[in-house]
């Protein structure tokens, strides 16, 4: 009997632990690291691309912001943040990559490209400016209007991620 209260009493302080790991926000369950921010801003990302989808720019920073306010203790403010997030869509095209015998392309490729910049008042040397690409292929036989929808909301999440990763996962 005394073994299992000292069996309970140990789970119990692993618990207590790693709420209070947690909750100081040393680290997330996500495996985000923020050390002492408490703000994030996420500016509109315009889309600067040569083909442009009207819809994308706003889809994409929703899905940004989305990311950080369901993820992260952090408030969502319009300036003077902690950590901040500016920059535009620089590319959307789509490129044959696999070619028959017949020489007819059989699979395409949707690639988006976004340049992002990041800053961290906290310690600038996490900050960075670079750009972030991301891609999904598609049968050849599809219109790209036919999956366009799908393909962008797979290609937005494989971005966030590495965004998001980049910044405060600091993979």
């Amino acid at each position: 009997m005394k073994k299992n209260h000292i069996k309970a009493y140990y789970l119990s302080a692993v618990f207590f632990a790693c709420i209070m790991t947690a909750s100081c926000g040393i680290y997330s369950f996500t495996g985000a690291s923020y050390g002492a921010a408490k703000t994030v801003s996420i500016d509109y990302f315009q889309n600067i691309a040569p083909i442009v989808i009207p819809t994308l720019s706003n889809t994409f920073t929703e899905a940004l912001r989305e990311k950080f306010v369901k993820q992260t203790p952090l408030n969502l403010v319009t300036r003077d943040a902690d950590l901040s997030f500016e920059g535009e869509i620089r590319d959307y095209s789509v490129n044959s990559i696999a070619v028959t015998a017949e020489e007819i392309a059989s699979k395409n490729r949707l690639t988006i490209k976004i340049h992002v910049k990041f800053t961290n008042k906290l310690d600038e040397k996490w900050s960075f400016d670079r750009d972030f690409s991301a891609y999904d292929d598609f049968d050849s036989t599809q219109s790209l209007n036919s999956v366009q929808d799908n393909l962008i909301k797979t290609i937005i999440e494989k971005l966030i991620e590495d965004i998001f990763n980049a910044s405060v996962a600091n993979w």
